[in-house]
């Protein structure tokens, strides 16, 4: 186990080495979610960094995979890494390169258990050169999950961490937690979802946004605004 550990560590610091031209970005600007209206929700309009976020699933599809991807492009947008952390060796890079995310600057990792995730996972955080940690580590022990917390509190990027639901009643370090939740939509090309705000600073009760993800395009809507928008279409048509 430790030198599989060491190994992967040695891997971690040759892919991370080969980024460091990357210079990290004013620590007071929010990461946008990717989704305007969750945006307006959080209390910096978007993300704070240098902090974990945590994902709770509802939804087969992983839909949340989907919105984390979101956050991690903008979290990467001035260049920084992300790191994908992928156990279960479900994760493809073309779903990556679909919603924009540099495949340059994409760095997979696979640990063999939730250890070595915990593990790696502060390695990877309190690199400068990491804007966001994209993993899905199932239960996280108490310590593991406070070591991440001051870990993305050094780095300063933001740690995205996908997570069933069940899990949403456990000890948690993250600043932003979601549960994200389908919602009918009757197109199969379209997936509708309600993403509630669990836990945000400055953030007053749970409230929800409703969202869709057009598959085709890789575009996310507010559903509020595809309202509006039909309305004021119907409304040009009438006139």
């Amino acid at each position: 186990m430790k030198k599989h550990r060491g190994l992967l560590l040695d891997e971690l610091r040759e892919k991370i080495t080969c980024l460091e031209t990357f210079r990290r970005p004013d620590a007071a600007r929010a990461v946008p979610s990717g989704i305007d209206s969750l945006d307006r929700l959080l209390g910096e309009r978007g993300f704070p960094r240098g902090a974990l976020v945590e994902w709770f699933d509802r939804c087969e599809g992983a839909a949340a995979t989907t919105l984390a991807l979101l956050a991690a492009r903008g979290a990467c947008a001035d260049g920084g890494a992300l790191v994908v952390l992928d156990r279960r060796g479900e994760f493809y890079p073309v779903e990556a390169v679909r919603w924009a995310i540099d495949l340059d600057r994409l760095i997979v990792v696979r640990p063999t258990t939730r250890a070595e995730i915990a593990w790696a996972g502060c390695e990877v955080l309190r690199q400068p050169v990491v804007g966001a940690l994209l993993a899905w580590p199932g239960r996280i022990a108490g310590r593991d999950f406070r070591r991440m917390q001051l870990a993305v509190e050094q780095g300063g990027g933001l740690g995205l961490l996908v997570r069933p639901a069940t899990d949403r009643g456990q000890p948690s370090w993250a600043e932003v937690r979601l549960l994200v939740e389908p919602l009918a939509s009757g197109n199969d090309a379209r997936r509708r979802l309600r993403i509630h705000l669990l836990r945000a600073r400055g953030v007053r009760g749970q409230p929800s946004v409703d969202v869709e993800i057009d598959e085709p395009t890789c575009r996310v809507y507010s559903i509020a605004q595809l309202a509006d928008s039909t309305a004021a279409i119907g409304a040009a048509r009438a006139s």
